[in-house]
């Protein structure tokens, strides 16, 4: 049991890690939605392998529409108006590609209840081993050019480290656990403490992971959907929570 659990906890930390940051920058830019559709875009890359190749070549199938969707909404963002309304039809074309091609597969529904929230209790360790050094490589390439590019090269760079990020997390976790992962620390840290946002959103979004993991453990919980539960409940309520100033306004007189 307790291996069980490590395992699944651990993986949540790993894709808590780098999502955390990019959370942060997405919800400062104002595109929420890249994630789901950059996310979802992948999805479909998964299901046409799957589909046609039974499996072959998922990764680099799956990372060829996610970068194909990053690199549209990169443009996008930064030439067009309402960047936001085409964000979301991205979303829709992969959600509904998905639908249309694993509908003529005998286990269609059970890749997509998979594609969109996985069962990540039972994630292999040296899956887990390779996101991480991944991540820490992708992290560390991230920080850099954050800060040595400008521009366009700077969004490029930015949206095509997302997308590589995103297709690796969707294959592990599926797309609502990313996008969870995502938003939810990020929106919560910003909230509280946006001084030392990132620090916050780890620490935030590991208890969350951890109280998810466990209540899908115990309650026999599809382990994905809790996560997602767990952590969207939070941030709502969070969000809906109204802070109250550190000191007491001074009352005249």
């Amino acid at each position: 049991m307790s291996d069980i659990l490590l395992s699944a906890f651990l993986l949540s930390l790993v894709l808590l890690g780098i999502h955390s940051f990019f959370g942060l920058e997405i919800i400062r830019r104002g595109i929420i939605f890249t994630d789901l559709a950059i996310g979802q875009m992948a999805a479909l890359g998964a299901a046409i392998s799957l589909l046609f190749w039974d499996g072959k070549g998922l990764y680099p199938i799956s990372l060829g529409t996610a970068l194909a969707g990053g690199i549209l909404i990169a443009e996008v963002s930064r030439k067009r108006p309402h960047p936001e309304a085409f964000i979301g039809l991205v979303y829709a074309f992969g959600l509904s590609g998905v639908v249309l091609l694993l509908s003529k597969s005998a286990h269609g529904m059970e890749t997509f209840q998979r594609l969109t929230a996985a069962d990540i209790l039972f994630t292999p360790w040296h899956e887990i081993g390779k996101t991480a050094i991944l991540y820490t490589g992708l992290g560390t390439f991230l920080f850099w050019s954050q800060r040595k590019t400008q521009g366009v090269v700077r969004d490029m760079l930015f949206f095509l480290t997302f997308a590589i990020t995103v297709t690796s997390s969707v294959r592990l976790a599926g797309v609502l656990v990313v996008f969870a992962l995502l938003l939810a620390p990020a929106l919560i840290a910003l909230k509280w403490y946006p001084k030392h946002a990132l620090w916050t959103a780890w620490a935030i979004g590991t208890v969350i992971n951890l109280l998810a993991i466990m209540a899908s453990y115990q309650l026999d919980f599809p382990t994905g959907y809790a996560i997602v539960f767990f952590q969207a409940m939070s941030a709502i309520l969070s969000h809906a929570w109204k802070r109250k100033p550190l000191h007491p306004p001074l009352r005249g007189g």
